[in-house]
Formats: C-alpha cells, sequence, structure tokens
C-alpha cells in the first residue's frame, strides 16, 4: 500500500519551504511549523542570537529540552501509576485472601 504524500508550504520566519508528508499528518506538520516560527521569533525577538542557522539550532535545542523535561515528566506519572495499581492489587489480594481458603 502507498502512502499519499502532500505537498506542503509552510512559512518559517517570513521564508517559505515546500515539505512532503502524509496526506494525514498535514495538521500536524502544520502545528509543528507553527509552534518552530513562534519558538524562533522569540529567540530572534531577544537580539543575543543573530543568523538564521543559529536560531535555528537554538530553537531545536530549547525544543529538544522540553521534550525531554516531558518524557521525564510522563516516566515519572508512568512510576506513580504503576506503584498504584501494584499497591490496589495487594490490597485486592489480601482482601480476597479469606474467600480463596474456604473455597470446596
Amino acid at each position: 500500500m502507498t502512502e499519499t504524500l502532500a505537498q506542503v508550504t509552510v512559512r518559517i520566519l517570513d521564508r517559505e519551504y515546500r515539505v512532503a508528508c502524509p496526506a494525514d499528518e498535514e495538521r500536524d506538520l502544520l502545528a509543528s511549523t507553527d509552534l518552530l516560527n513562534k519558538k524562533m521569533r522569540e529567540i530572534r525577538q531577544t537580539g543575543k542570537v543573530v543568523g538564521l542557522d543559529r536560531i535555528a539550532v537554538m530553537a531545536a535545542l530549547n525544543l529538544a529540552n522540553e521534550l525531554l523535561k516531558v518524557r521525564g515528566q510522563d516516566q515519572a506519572l508512568k512510576n506513580i501509576v504503576d506503584l498504584r495499581i501494584k499497591s490496589m492489587r495487594e490490597l485486592l489480594d489480601s482482601a480476597l485472601e479469606p474467600v480463596k481458603n474456604f473455597a470446596p
């Protein structure tokens, strides 16, 4: 099965780029473009970083850092949920233990 590709024109810092992506991911591409464009504009407005390449690298580093933080938070939440599930199982097992002992 061949995947249908969409040709999408995106605009980042007043420059247009033509990008191919799976047709069903076009909305995600546009949302990603919007996020990247906002991040690059923020960096450019500080005046501390000059040049499109450097702004792009700084934006990529900032976004990667945010992603890693979110992944860490997700892992922490997963660990908490896993501990709660384990605790609930133990509680259920101890509550059902008397019923198991009465089985014929």
